[in-house]
């Protein structure tokens, strides 16, 4: 699906493909949605841009993921997408390019972050004149759907902290939720490392005005304390897990200090039976009228002894 906007209205023309888009000069930006080869070539060559490839869009250097090239800024960054109902998160890579005016976005998944923009120019098509605001709005929404999936974190987090006690058997979902929401973090932490490196790229161009320039000052402030956020929380979930795994190991200490304190128990009178249990002529007590009764004594009597000591050394 393409997506193009056009001024001066914001008038919003949705085609299956390039073919279907009017032949106008006044687009501002073009918004691609899994579109195919054909699709993507066509409008290459209409604006006289290359979207970056698949191997580009996988590369972690900072000078792969922004350029400045024949009038052109050229960005790759990484937006998250997140579903509560499922609990799955996935980061996903769109490519950005700016020129003449235009923007063009090239991605492959649905996001609510292009929604929540679609929305904000309807709203006020005024302040989005410039293919410049709707590059730093984009990144601004990227920023404010981070702030809300960690916000939505947070509060799964301290619920865990709040209605788990550290008494019983350790519950393993606990540990898999726990897992998840580091994991979950870690993306988010990335994202927005991302998205501050293009930021302070940006913030050097020099066709950025000033009051872009005090908004994207703003945007990397905000990015900061969020990150500062993550570290709290990775911090808690650390904590939380550590205390979780430590619960584990006790209870499992507990479990091998009852066998071998059984174990210990049954030593003497195993001993004492397997005494008397030899099938020598010749034993003392072989002839004794009471000696069964009197194994069974000692028996009895070693276990109370070996109970008596460990109950004195708080063992029980």
């Amino acid at each position: 699906m393409i997506r193009a906007f056009v001024l001066p209205d914001y008038s919003q023309i949705k085609v299956d493909s390039f073919d279907e888009l009017p032949e106008w000069d006044n687009f501002i930006w073009i918004d691609i949605q899994n579109g195919s080869t054909t699709d993507i070539a066509s409008i290459e060559e209409k604006f006289k841009i290359n979207f970056p490839t698949k191997q580009e869009q996988e590369e972690i250097e900072v000078s792969s993921r922004y350029s400045e090239e024949d009038d052109a800024i050229k960005i790759i960054t990484r937006f998250i997408n997140f579903l509560p109902q499922s609990e799955k998160i996935e980061d996903s890579d769109v490519s950005i390019i700016v020129k003449n005016n235009v923007i063009l976005t090239n991605r492959n998944f649905e996001s609510r972050v292009f929604q929540e923009i679609v929305k904000k120019i309807k709203q006020q098509p005024s302040h989005y004149n410039h293919a410049l605001k709707i590059l730093i709005a984009i990144l601004e929404q990227g920023i404010e759907n981070d702030a809300d999936i960690i916000e939505f974190l947070s509060a799964k987090i301290n619920a865990i902290s709040k209605s788990t006690t550290f008494t019983g058997a350790p519950d393993e979902r606990v540990i898999l939720k726990i897992n998840f929401y580091q994991e979950a973090m870690i993306k988010i932490r990335e994202d927005l490392f991302d998205t501050q490196r293009v930021l302070s790229l940006l913030i050097r161009n020099e066709v950025i005005k000033d009051d872009n320039l005090e908004k994207i000052r703003m945007l990397l402030k905000d990015i900061a304390s969020l990150i500062d956020h993550t570290s709290f929380n990775f911090t808690r979930l650390e904590f939380l897990q550590n205390s979780f795994l430590g619960l584990i190991n006790i209870e499992q200490n507990k479990i091998i200090k009852i066998f071998t304190v059984v174990s210990v128990i049954f030593m003497p009178p195993t001993l004492i039976a397997s005494i008397y249990g030899m099938n020598f002529k010749y034993i003392p007590e072989f002839e004794f009228q009471y000696g069964y009764p009197m194994a069974l004594f000692l028996m009895l009597l070693s276990t109370l002894i070996i109970l008596y000591i460990f109950r004195r050394k708080k063992w029980l």
